[in-house]
């Protein structure tokens, strides 16, 4: 199971985040706090508000994947 933590500032980026997830064969978590959603749903994300630092859990590879994620990777 693989873990990071990202961080998206604006509503483009939670599509592009969105977009990427798609496109993987896998399942992809987005939490928060005590708040589990699917990666794969724009309206889930959108939901939890920009700016938040999210701790994405997934256990597949794609390398598209993760690239966008280390575009929004929290240090």
């Amino acid at each position: 199971m693989n873990k990071k933590r990202i961080r998206l500032d604006a509503s483009e980026d939670v599509q592009e985040f969105v977009k990427a997830a798609g496109t993987c064969d896998f399942d992809i978590d987005v939490l928060y706090q005590r708040i589990l959603i699917d990666a794969k749903s724009l309206l889930g994300v959108m939901s939890l508000g920009l700016s938040k630092e999210l701790t994405i859990q997934y256990s597949g590879s794609n390398n598209h994947f993760e690239n966008v994620m280390k575009k929004f990777a929290v240090a």
